[in-house]
């Protein structure tokens, strides 16, 4: 029987789900963050260096931070690179259950993504056989289950998507549509100011928009202010923030705090 995907159910339930966004390729670091108590963690592969064996490990350090939780446990989101039948297959077939599909223009996208996440004849999703998704075969009810478990969540982060959100949301087997910020700032004439009132206002619409076709409007914000107006606005599923921009900016402030200038600076005014 494949693991319940309790995201996935929350998600249907009209629960709201707060998670991390984790762009460090580390499973050390994947089972450090996993074990904070957010509700999901997306373990991305867009845009940093992770490809499907260094996904194996970070899905197995989720996996042990959730065997160590003491609430309910992380749910890992995987964002593959494409929309593309073969990556989607390789990384159901070493366990992921939830994914998030970037770049889908179009109704036919969509049902395209839909499609490679069920087996024939419901789909195209490629039949494997000793794999990690199934317990290496372990498994004997994994085929014929897998769907009912699995998570499809798509990105809509262009002024075509835009345009298409009712037909993408619309389409039968997506659990969800993630509005892209940065990239759909970018599509329409705001690069680098996913901010500004404007796309607030283009934003709060799509999640609306996405909310009355039936299914659970996501988006990564870092503003606990505009994290509350999104969840307000309806959004289920919200990314308050990034594994590698909290480093960054506590090992920032950390050397700002002891670099000899500021030292200096704080010796002479103990002086007087």
């Amino acid at each position: 029987m494949p693991t319940p995907n309790l995201f996935k159910r929350a998600l249907k339930a009209g629960q709201p789900q707060i998670g991390l966004w984790s762009t460090l390729p580390s499973p050390y670091v994947s089972e450090l963050v996993a074990g904070s108590g957010f509700d999901w963690l997306l373990l991305d592969t867009e845009h940093t260096p992770t490809d499907v064996p260094q996904m194996v490990q970070q899905l197995q350090g989720v996996a042990a931070a959730q065997v160590r939780a003491g609430c309910a446990p992380t749910q890992a989101v995987v964002r593959p690179a494409w929309n593309d039948k073969v990556l989607i297959k390789r990384y159901l077939d070493i366990g992921a259950q939830t994914l998030l599909l970037p770049f889908v223009q179009n109704a036919d996208e969509a049902r395209a993504a839909v499609d490679a996440v069920r087996y024939a004849p419901q789909g195209v999703r490629g039949m494997g056989g000793s794999m990690r998704a199934s317990n290496f075969g372990r498994d004997s009810e994994y085929v014929a289950k897998a769907a009912h478990e699995i998570c499809l969540l798509v990105q809509v982060e262009t002024r075509d998507a835009l345009v298409n959100l009712e037909e993408i949301a619309s389409v039968e087997g997506v659990d969800g549509v993630f509005i892209g910020p940065a990239d759909l700032s970018a599509s329409l004439g705001y690069a680098g100011h996913s901010t500004h009132p404007d796309m607030t206002a283009i934003i709060d619409d799509a999640l609306h928009r996405v909310r009355s076709c039936g299914k659970a409007p996501g988006i990564l914000v870092t503003s606990p202010e505009r994290v509350q107006s999104c969840l307000h606005q309806g959004a289920l599923f919200v990314a308050v923030g990034m594994d590698m921009l909290l480093l960054r900016a506590g090992a920032d402030a950390l050397a700002a705090r002891f670099k000899p200038s500021q030292i200096n600076a704080g010796a002479s005014a103990s002086m007087y």
